[in-house]
């Protein structure tokens, strides 16, 4: 991890000072996130000192309503738009934003499939008791054993991302003796306006075929005895908002699904357009998603409308809204253990709050420079604000969990820090950066708390080091 860049403004321009620094902002907490008379943070109705007391800090905290009712509102909002089209539309949940297998059980219990993109998510997904039909493959590289798997659980769809994948994948469903359903990932050419790392259409990059290589490995996949072409896939990015990146994607994967189709309705064996999702989410206050309802609207009409002009039958669409559906309802509390004034230029300072974790269980701020919101979660304070950093306990500069905020000026030692918006890609991307133990998931709802992923401790780490003897251990 590179350190944090040092010509960063000391105040972001979107950072404005809070009237009242106590306050938790609409969209960016869990929608029933509120304080208690004593002025601390509830979450599912559950305070948070009484989940630091059960489950110790670091500790992520899910509220399992707010999850159930995203993933309810995505479905909805699909089906209703591609309803008005007369065609069906599936929505899938993606894995890799959080996995374990009650999650799982929440959002398809919604309606939702799911999405996973290696043999351990798959495996997830099954223990949870998804029905393997409503599952989809993705990856880059998948193994042959990955693959295998996929196809004897008979997965709905597997993503082919590159020639050699078709052949490996065509071997593999022709040894089982079943034919595999698959799709042919696209980049569309349409750049996601969001960070670098995050965008995922552009020819430069590791994922899918160009528009002119697609129709090759369409007609690949057409001659081989195991598989089925079923339709195409593309995603242009993550954490996007506005359907405008979206429209214009359609309109190129429409153009490519019209031409493997030769203009007409003849071509059965692709039914199926996947145009991906990554939807925003709200980090700070500066953050404006566009709704879902916005968003299924905006996209399946483009959709529609790029079918008309072509005169074909418009396809059956598949999306898959990313963090959206589990961001939000994410939060995760800290434990202050250190507070530092720095001096910065023309007379400002910076309080450095120091917490009991960091990067090991948020890396998107070193990562990609992510922007968080934080608020004490023990108390509120009549203090005025003061500009703090809230950083983590790791030997590297770069460990900032909050790069720029504005919390109370008397935050200190033993305070509650909450960080909203973690319920995406933060238990994804935990390590064991300085051998610090993984924290628990603990699920909140209707006032009580359960451990849905058991922290990690020291003892869990030193029993995968073959050089200690099982006596030493726990010494």
């Amino acid at each position: 991890m590179s350190a944090h860049p040092t010509s960063t403004p000391p105040v972001p321009a979107w950072l404005d000072v809070p009237s009242d620094p106590n306050d938790l902002v609409d969209g960016v907490w869990p929608t029933d996130a509120a304080r208690d008379a004593d002025g601390e943070l509830v979450i599912g109705g559950v305070a948070a000192s009484a989940l630091a007391r059960d489950y110790g800090t670091p500790l992520y905290v899910l509220d399992e309503d707010d999850v159930r009712s995203h993933a309810a509102r995505a479905r909805e909002a699909f089906a209703s738009a591609a309803a008005r089209h007369a065609v069906a539309a599936r929505v899938y949940y993606a894995g890799k934003a959080f996995l374990s297998t009650e999650v799982v059980r929440w959002v398809t219990d919604a309606g939702l499939a799911v999405d996973v993109a290696s043999g351990g998510e798959l495996a997830v997904a099954l223990a949870a008791g998804v029905d393997p039909a409503r599952i989809g493959v993705h990856g880059n590289n998948k193994s042959v054993a990955e693959l295998e798997r996929a196809v004897a659980v008979g997965v709905g769809s597997i993503v082919v991302d590159s020639f050699q994948e078709i052949e490996r994948l065509a071997a593999v469903a022709e040894a089982a003796g079943v034919v595999q359903p698959v799709l042919i990932r696209v980049n569309s050419g349409v750049h996601a306006e969001t960070h670098d790392f995050l965008a995922t259409a552009h020819e430069d990059q590791k994922f899918g075929f160009t528009l002119a290589d697609a129709v090759l490995a369409a007609t690949r996949v057409r001659e081989a005895v195991g598989l089925r072409l079923v339709g195409l896939h593309c995603h242009i990015g993550s954490q996007i908002f506005g359907t405008a990146g979206f429209a214009e994607s359609a309109a190129r994967i429409v153009g490519l699904y019209a031409d493997l189709r030769g203009g007409t309705d003849a071509a059965e064996d692709l039914q199926v357009l996947n145009l991906g999702g990554g939807f925003g989410i709200a980090y700070t206050r500066a953050d404006t998603p566009t709704a879902i309802e916005v968003l299924a609207d905006g996209i399946v009409d483009a959709v529609a409308a790029e079918c008309a002009a072509r005169g074909i039958r418009m396809p059956n669409l598949a999306f898959e809204p990313g963090r959206s559906i589990v961001g939000q309802a994410g939060v995760t509390l800290y434990t202050v253990g250190t507070t530092k004034t720095v001096a910065l230029e023309h007379g400002l300072e910076r309080l450095y709050v120091s917490v009991d974790g960091g990067m090991s269980d948020n890396a998107r701020p070193a990562l990609y420079g992510a922007q968080y919101s934080a608020r004490l979660a023990s108390r509120v304070s009549d203090a005025a604000p003061h500009l703090v950093r809230v950083v983590g306990k790791h030997c590297e500069s770069g460990d900032i969990v909050v790069d720029a905020e504005y919390l109370p000026a008397d935050v200190a030692p033993g305070d509650l820090l909450a960080v909203p918006a973690t319920g995406a890609y933060c238990f994804s991307l935990a390590s064991n950066y300085n051998f610090l133990p993984r924290p628990a998931v603990v699920a909140v709802r209707d006032g009580r708390s359960r451990v849905i992923v058991r922290g990690e401790t020291i003892d869990d780490l030193l029993a995968r080091d073959a050089g200690i003897l099982p006596t030493e251990r726990t010494a």
